[in-house]
């Protein structure tokens, strides 16, 4: 309720039709103008601005970004005066008093106007202050908007909300966990949840049909633009006798209805593109592609087997055909050559132009034989005026490179299809991978169904065995991971076990699931769209701080409240810790 003893109406309600009304306001003092015999005086609050206007020479050191409230006529503005830049912009108020209830008496450490242009630390540091700007305050609002939309929309969807607890057991779900050391019990350990993923799987072992939460979840993983260090939000979900099809179509209604409601951009229909992730690696070298790019990766392995480029032997080799590529000047090719042996550690990025008489020409051309260039013409398409980039290495390593440089040639070509928001689901995810040690560890969610169930985890090599997982992704960004859960606890030991695990391990770490999983549970699936995400893409940010109303720098540190910090010695002592001395 507005009306009180500081106002009785907004700033930015001020129009024509209060002209000689006498109103009260309250706000911040956004700039002061002395023009000797006349004072004017803008005052802003969340809805928007209105000007002030006295002859009173005590209004002209009011300090600007001073709360205040003023009480006052309000006044047409002669033609000449009217600022149709501002809601309010045929209106002033006259002041007949002014009471200034918490004065601005630090100098500010940026113009509140000009914030963004301001080091990010120092924002950060003073977000109070950055908040003020109406560029990043309208950010927090419209993101409050889209959660208002999602809560509504998954309960017309008959989920029910529930919220699962903060301080929980430790998890292996993909990063670091967040601990907390028990002062009632010496040695051990809360964790923060990295997702509500096990209590989400209980309450349908519970008998709820269909569950959501706007989940906080924790993570100690590094920051990226995309990605907010510590903690981020998702909108949590899981089905009871449901299937991978069944929270597909959920998700297809969730995101399209949610980004057609607050953009004017072309959105995507569902059904979403459906690409496996073996494929996906192979078009794009990322499991994320950004489908408004329309450059693939080719393999030219086999065509290039026996050439005598010697970046070229014993190697992977990766194309990027890139049409009407070839009217890059020689600056253009050079630049991209830097971007990926300097910026992305690729061994070398080889090219050529095919020229208007359909030959080869700069870079590798004089490696190119006839029959090479008639199989990548018959094969590929290539044609004249058309350019090509080669990327050789390790398998592995040869996909990501091609990856990053499909994705660095669609920006600085300016191939990205404008104003649309592109989805597709990446499927089939394998269930192990080998980590960075050699040994088979999880790939993806831990707790999914593999595909094939257990005579796939019993017959088949572990690298070859799917999971009913899957990822949304929304133009080169992952919006959401989900998957059909594991619900047998004969299928999750082995599972387990197949990654390293004892049966008595998983007892131990997850009883509350093993245990559960022995009275009957119903198969299960369900997904986390990540609000923070969602909310950076709609609002067309390439900063996922700029949508986080606190959010923590690049360095994963918070310099508003000056943590992680340092803890007393009795803090310390309460929780049986002591600190190692380097």
């Amino acid at each position: 309720m507005k009306g009180n003893m500081y106002r009785d109406i907004y700033c930015g309600e001020v129009d024509s039709s209060y002209i000689g009304k006498e109103i009260k306001l309250a706000g911040w003092v956004n700039s002061v103008r002395n023009l000797g015999n006349l004072v004017f005086i803008t005052l802003r609050d969340e809805t928007g601005i209105v000007q002030l206007i006295t002859e009173s020479s005590e209004y002209k050191t009011i300090h600007k970004e001073a709360t205040v409230t003023v009480s006052g006529k309000v006044l047409r503005r002669t033609p000449d005066m009217v600022n149709k830049n501002m809601k309010t912009g045929e209106v002033e108020v006259e002041i007949s008093s002014l009471e200034v209830l918490g004065d601005c008496i630090n100098t500010l450490p940026f113009e509140i106007n000009k914030s963004k242009e301001s080091n990010e630390d120092t924002r950060l540091k003073y977000r109070y202050l950055d908040l003020r700007n109406k560029e990043v305050h309208d950010n927090i609002i419209f993101r409050s908007k889209i959660m208002d939309f999602l809560r509504k929309t998954m309960k017309e969807m008959d989920f029910l909300e529930v919220q699962t607890p903060i301080i929980t057991a430790t998890s292996p779900e993909g990063a670091r966990d967040f601990i907390i050391p028990s002062r009632k019990f010496a040695g051990k350990f809360y964790a923060l949840p990295q997702s509500p993923q096990i209590f989400k799987q209980l309450l349908m072992v519970s008998g709820f049909n269909r569950y959501f939460q706007i989940a906080p979840c924790f993570r100690d993983e590094d920051p990226r633009a995309d990605r907010a260090p510590g903690e981020f939000y998702q909108i949590d979900f899981e089905m009871s006798f449901a299937t991978q099809e069944d929270v597909f179509k959920v998700l297809e209604e969730l995101f399209t209805s949610t980004f057609k409601h607050f953009t004017d951009w072309k959105v995507d229909e569902g059904p979403f593109i459906r690409i496996p992730y073996k494929e996906s690696m192979e078009k794009y070298g990322t499991d994320k592609p950004d489908l408004r790019n329309p450059l693939i990766i080719q393999d030219v392995t086999e065509i290039f087997k026996d050439s005598e480029f010697n970046g070229f032997k014993d190697k992977t080799i990766k194309a990027i055909i890139v049409p009407n590529g070839a009217e890059q000047g020689r600056k253009f090719f050079d630049n991209m050559t830097e971007f990926a042996v300097e910026e992305q550690g690729a061994k070398g990025l080889a090219w050529t132009k095919i020229d208007e008489n359909n030959a080869p020409q700069g870079g590798i051309a004089k490696f190119i034989t006839d029959e090479a260039k008639a199989k990548l013409e018959n094969e590929y398409g290539v044609k004249a005026g058309d350019s090509i980039f080669f990327i050789a290495d390790e398998f592995h390593k040869a996909q990501k490179i091609a990856g990053l440089v499909r994705i660095e040639l669609g920006k600085r070509l300016n191939l990205l299809e404008k104003d649309t928001y592109r989805f597709c689901f990446i499927v089939d995810f394998p269930m192990y991978e080998l980590s960075d040690e050699g040994t088979i560890d999880f790939c993806h969610n831990p707790f999914s169904m593999p595909q094939g169930g257990l005579d796939a985890l019993e017959s088949k090599d572990p690298l070859d065995i799917l999971a009913y997982q899957f990822d949304l992704v929304c133009n080169g960004y992952e919006t959401m991971s989900g998957a059909v859960r594991n619900h047998d606890p004969e299928i999750m030991v082995k599972a387990f076990e197949i990654a390293g695990y004892t049966e008595e391990d998983v007892k131990n770490r997850f009883g509350a699931l093993y245990n559960a999983f022995q009275y009957g549970t119903p198969p299960h699936a369900g997904a986390a769209p990540g609000v923070d995400r969602m909310v950076m893409l709609i609002a067309d940010s390439t900063n996922i701080r700029e949508v986080i109303a606190f959010p923590k720098n690049k360095k994963a540190r918070d310099l508003l409240m000056r943590a992680p910090s340092v803890v007393t010695k009795q803090q310390l002592d309460d929780v049986h810790i002591s600190i190692k001395e380097d």
